[in-house]
């Protein structure tokens, strides 16, 4: 449903009305509570249709006379749960930034929401804190809601859409504290283990595990007991679905969270191998050519050099810009003697220089917010180190990730 997700981006926080996102699949932004941009994803829809159909048939039996009404009351029930799957979220979100680490978004979506923090916490506790106060929150909203309805009258339409809402949080609540990733319970287990031993590594294998478990149960389980009827009467009187159906909804939330799970046990891997990401190692031996120097000329004195890039100087010296290696392939070898450097090549900006002492998680940091294909690496001085290219960098990746014990 919802849970914690690990991942700078500036915000603007004048934001008129809901508009597409910028960002590739992250569906329709709807403002940016505390800073942090909240998105609907397309998926949204589908379930919103599904829960007012499903939702619509449930009160049909409570309140025959409402008739084709019912959908709307449904509809406004699947809004004001997904409501709830915010506030479940945001609390995730006020605990990242109290803890002052950089949330990227927040993203409602097929199976409830996710909060993507960029950064992970520093202690267990505080990563204990962190998940538990979605859940925390979701409790909070059944209470509510359950102490609201002593205020309507039951069989109404208001009793019927609270009690709605106070058992999905409930559900929402409990579903999220199974000990398992990528659930918010799967990170309170990481941290525990992390607290018992030490390492934060071996708290996520374990959390990582326990979700794929869970997974596994899911699948088997869930439909078994829509079936069997221990969750009701029967699979129709609770949710008026066929038993295919149920199994395929258990495919696919089983889905989710095995492959959440994998997803959180490469990213700690990955984060192990961060120190290792040193933008000096990674550098590539470049050579300053001036704007006019053909690209043969250029590559001659480059072999002679034993370098593996080229730097665009002015006059005095300066670099202006870096010679791509993809703009270098693609001239045939009959044309570069007269083909100049100057046309093959990138102007720099502030964000394509790279201090030579950058490494891991501050490396990609820099690299992410200002994207290329190639980056000036210079000394604290200003003189020029070399080339930087995010080739290189996912290179050194998968090679980290591929040793033993990855």
């Amino acid at each position: 449903m919802g849970h914690t997700s690990r991942r700078k981006e500036p915000v603007n926080q004048d934001e008129p009305k809901p508009q597409r996102t910028e960002e590739p699949g992250g569906g329709i932004l709807m403002g940016r509570p505390f800073g942090v941009p909240v998105y609907v994803a397309p998926s949204w829809f589908l379930v919103a249709a599904l829960i007012t159909w499903v939702f619509g048939d449930q009160i049909e039996r409570v309140l025959p006379d409402l008739g084709a009404a019912r959908y709307l009351v449904s509809l406004f029930f699947a809004v004001a749960f997904y409501a709830s799957v915010l506030v479940h979220e945001l609390a995730h979100t006020l605990a990242a930034l109290r803890f002052k680490l950089p949330v990227r978004r927040i993203q409602l979506q097929f199976f409830g929401g996710v909060s993507e923090i960029e950064k992970e916490t520093e202690t267990p506790g505080r990563e204990f804190v962190l998940a538990f106060v979605g859940p925390l929150l979701s409790l909070v909203l059944a209470g509510l809601f359950y102490l609201s309805l002593y205020a309507v009258e039951p069989g109404t339409v208001p009793g019927v859409l609270l009690a709605g809402l106070m058992i999905s949080n409930l559900i929402v609540a409990i579903f999220n504290l199974l000990p398992g990733l990528p659930l918010d319970g799967g990170r309170m287990l990481r941290a525990v283990v992390w607290k018992i031993t030490g390492k934060p590594m071996s708290g996520t294998v374990a959390a990582a595990w326990v979700g794929r478990a869970l997974a596994v149960l899911v699948l088997v389980g869930l439909p078994l007991l829509t079936r069997t009827g221990l969750l009701g009467n029967s699979t129709e009187d609770i949710s008026g679905l066929d038993t295919v159906t149920d199994a395929l909804l258990a495919a696919i939330l089983a889905a989710i969270i095995w492959t959440g799970a994998g997803n959180s046990l490469r990213m700690a891997r990955l984060r192990e191998h961060l120190p290792e990401l040193r933008a000096r190692s990674l550098t590539r031996r470049a050579i300053p050519v001036e704007p006019t120097t053909p690209l043969s000329e250029a590559l001659r004195r480059a072999n002679e050099a034993g370098a593996r890039a080229l730097v665009l100087v002015d006059g005095h010296g300066d670099p202006t810009g870096i010679v791509r290696e993809a703009a270098i392939a693609a001239v045939p070898q009959h044309r570069r003697p007269w083909v100049a450097v100057s046309t093959l090549a990138q102007d720099l900006s502030d964000g394509m220089r790279v201090p030579a002492e950058l490494t891991g998680q501050p490396l990609l940091d820099h690299l992410r917010a200002s994207p290329a294909t190639e980056y000036l690496v210079v000394e604290d001085t200003g003189e020029i180190y070399g080339v930087l290219s995010t080739t290189d960098v996912e290179r050194a990746f998968v090679q980290a990730m591929a040793r033993p014990g990855s």
